[in-house]
């Protein structure tokens, strides 16, 4: 009939299936804005709790230290130190991690994922014990002090220094206060918008970031981003807050492209991997809200890291602005 004109293709499906309310998949945190001093451990808690790209909740824990001079055995000693050593603008635009190279491999091998969390539980065992060991020798080449964090992987609720879980559409997050990483077996599948097992670099690239902050926490530049958002407005604590997630996304890049050929990185896991954190960015939050960075660069500091590998490539702290927004 004339004038008539076929109905529109139908959108292409989204990369991840958003949640109920369209609330969009988790993996990110907020920084405390008020936190609190405990008694005798001297660690000062904050909760990084809820936003991710476009309004989800989760949690990622965030610690400072106390004003105890004699620190708690941590490594840390008084506010703006950290081992004894002051914790400036240089820990995180010059630190020693910088001019360590690449990752060193170490032959990382890990199982198949199969349905069930007990497979999910070998799969992140077998990977964060490849972080631990890759890691490691990374703090050695710069003459840093490392120690590996902690791992609860849950599949029930609990209760963490930095908050209970499992939260509302979080599923994984590291809490310094006890240097843990806590992961859902089976919340990181359900958050995940439905992603195949098969694409096991999605949910590697999770752990490999949450294991990022804990990097950055025994370098002493999660504690000087902190201090940046403590002494700044809303603006430049998101802008610091960003800096400490991209970072985080380009360390998990540099762990997956360095250990690409033995745990089975193909282009087809690649792909799936930049898709998934593209559909995660912060975009399309209020201004005020924007402390994660956009898809574009969510996605672009994983890649940078992946094929950079070259740690020196993850400095976010001398990044333009317009590359961490």
């Amino acid at each position: 009939m004339a004038g008539h004109h076929p109905p529109p293709a139908p959108a292409p499906a989204p990369p991840y299936r958003l949640p109920a309310q369209g609330v969009p998949p988790p993996y990110h945190y907020q920084p405390p804005r008020h936190p609190e001093r405990r008694t005798a451990g001297g660690l000062v808690v904050g909760l990084l709790g809820v936003i991710a790209a476009l309004g989800v909740l989760a949690i990622v824990g965030f610690s400072v230290v106390s004003s105890l001079a004699g620190g708690d055995g941590d490594g840390f000693g008084r506010p703006g130190t950290r081992g004894g050593e002051p914790v400036t603008r240089a820990t995180a635009t010059d630190n020693r991690l910088y001019r360590t190279g690449a990752l060193t491999p170490v032959r990382c091998q890990v199982p198949r994922i199969l349905p069930g969390v007990a497979s999910m539980d070998r799969f992140m065992n077998a990977l964060s014990s490849c972080l631990d060991a890759s890691w490691s020798r990374q703090f050695a080449k710069a003459e840093l002090p490392f120690t590996p964090p902690k791992r609860v992987f849950w599949s029930g609720s609990g209760r963490s220094p930095c908050g209970t879980y499992p939260s509302p559409g979080a599923s994984a997050f590291y809490c310094p206060a006890n240097n843990t990483m806590y992961v859902g077996l089976r919340h990181i599948v359900e958050t995940s918008g439905g992603e195949p097992l098969s694409h096991f670099a999605v949910f590697a690239r999770v752990i490999a970031h949450e294991y990022g902050h804990h990097v950055q926490d025994r370098s002493g530049i999660l504690l000087y981003g902190h201090q940046e958002m403590e002494r700044s407005g809303i603006a430049g604590r998101n802008a610091a807050s960003r800096r400490i997630e991209l970072q985080a996304q380009c360390f998990a890049g540099a762990f997956l492209g360095a250990e690409r050929l033995t745990i089975g990185m193909t282009r087809e896991q690649y792909v799936a991997m930049i898709v998934d954190v593209q559909g995660r960015g912060d975009e399309r939050q209020p201004v005020d809200r924007r402390d994660h960075g956009s898809g574009h660069n969510y996605a672009g500091w994983v890649a940078k890291g992946f094929r950079g590998r070259q740690l020196a490539v993850c400095n976010t702290w001398t990044a333009p602005a317009s590359s961490v927004d």
